[in-house]
């Protein structure tokens, strides 16, 4: 990572850059902020960390411009001790951190790995996407919130391989397409994807429906039967509702887990088959729990266990709400309509305790009773309006959706067009584009990240 320091005290510049350099970073540094931005002009850097007070320009000022010139690098602020309202301007203009002087090397490092760690999410995320173009995937994950880049980025790293998936999460997270999009960027994409819900096969059908069985191995077989795992052959079977497998049912998939060897209900062991296929399972119960009731086989768990994926719940996501409100409503063929700042807020407010499948429900029920085409607060359902209470809501989470309804606000009154936006909220454009930034205001379009 290339990292250029901007300091107009010489002693701490020397003394950051030596750390950094040892630690394995790429360093530049800059004693003023002229210095700097002809750095940053000649040479493309991952990170800045620059001092707020310079003699000739100063911090935020410098971050701007370097704004301008890459969008996308990252800063970390070097503030005085106790300068909080300066701490807050320089997030809200874009810096990812802020340190205080005198600094703490320590701090500083667990600040430039977490930078760090978020580059490599981007760069696992962009290569997915390039992937997935290539191969002219159906697949739409809609999210640019943090939670989502994490799983995508962790979801890509684990497509490639050979073993076993656990993908975790509520109901109506999104886990089906989470383990369709682990199939398409795995080298098995060209060959069957074979999905079965476990909840949904009555007991007594689950081996025949797993394994396939011969004619006539019991009343009512009256032809042969191929089963999942025989039709999923050298691609993917994903067992939904893993917890619901019978006991009975799960010493047998175990077996056919460590041997790869099915035989069909009603045939002899000398005919079993081999199979390569892969597993992919999901729940929304805890697994470890069951085990400790008796309710699932602790080996089985540890088999299914190898790789682990947990799918965020849309409380944890609430910035991709306005992202999917749009994928929905496209979806639908409701393009003609649109969601007002207020309505958003209302949502952004909502726990969603069914999650993205929750939310497209509800925007078609929104569709049947909105008669105009702007979809206002009062266009939503009565339970969601009645669950809008702020009181719960920490001071800097209500801040932070205060102005991202303020900055929305301004923008859709204005037709997106910043200068006029920026001029009703009495800032400059430029502070206006930072602070969208850091507040994830985009204007609403279908987005289609190649991951509800």
């Amino acid at each position: 990572m290339n990292i250029l320091i901007v300091d107009d005290d010489k002693l701490q510049r020397d003394l950051l850059s030596g750390f950094l350099s040892k630690q394995g970073f790429v360093v530049d540094s800059a004693g003023n902020g002229t210095d700097a931005l002809a750095h940053f002009a000649e040479k493309p850097y991952h990170l800045v960390i620059l001092d707020h007070r310079m003699p000739d320009i100063n911090g935020d000022e410098v971050l701007a411009r370097m704004k301008e010139l890459n969008p996308l690098v990252r800063a970390i602020m070097i503030t005085a001790y106790g300068a909080i309202k300066t701490a807050v301007k320089v997030m809200q203009l874009g810096a990812e951190d802020f340190l205080e002087k005198p600094v703490d090397l320590t701090d500083l490092l667990v600040k430039i790995r977490k930078v760090e760690q978020h580059l490599q999410v981007e760069e696992d995320n962009a290569s997915m996407v390039d992937e997935l173009n290539h191969r002219e995937t159906p697949l739409h994950i809609i999210g640019d919130s943090r939670p989502m880049q994490e799983l995508l980025a962790m979801l890509r790293r684990f497509a490639p391989t050979p073993w076993t998936v656990l993908i975790r999460g509520e109901t109506g997270t999104g886990k089906e397409l989470v383990a369709r999009l682990i199939h398409q960027l795995s080298p098995r994409y060209q060959h069957p994807f074979i999905e079965i819900n476990c909840a949904a096969v009555p007991e007594n059908l689950f081996e025949s429906e797993l394994f396939g069985h011969e004619k006539g191995a019991f009343t009512g077989a009256s032809a042969k039967r191929i089963g999942r795992f025989e039709l999923a052959d050298r691609g993917t079977i994903f067992l939904d509702e893993i917890g619901e497998l019978p006991l009975a049912l799960q010493a047998k998939l175990l077996r056919v887990l460590q041997e790869k060897k099915i035989s069909r209900v009603g045939s002899s062991q000398e005919r079993e088959r081999e199979i390569d296929v892969r597993v992919l399972v999901a729940t929304n119960c805890n697994l470890k729990e069951m085990v400790k009731a008796g309710e699932f086989r602790q080996d089985l768990y540890f088999r299914l266990n190898v790789l682990e994926l947990e799918v965020p719940p849309l409380r944890k996501r609430k910035e991709d709400i306005p992202l999917l409100v749009d994928f929905f409503l496209n979806k639908s063929g409701l393009e003609d309509k649109k969601f007002s700042p207020a309505a958003l807020a209302v949502l952004a407010r909502y726990s969603f305790p069914g999650n993205v499948r929750e939310l497209e429900h509800l925007i078609q029920r929104v569709y049947v009773l909105c008669r105009g085409k702007v979809v206002t607060d009062h266009d939503l359902p009565r339970e969601i309006l009645d669950n809008d209470s702020p009181g719960n809501i920490g001071l800097m989470e209500r801040l932070a959706q205060v102005e991202h309804e303020m900055l929305l606000a301004a923008l859709e009154e204005n037709n997106w067009v910043q200068t006029r936006a920026a001029d009703s909220l009495g800032i400059s454009e430029r502070v206006l584009r930072y602070r969208m930034e850091k507040s994830g205001v985009k204007k609403r379009k279908q987005v289609f990240t190649t991951p509800a």
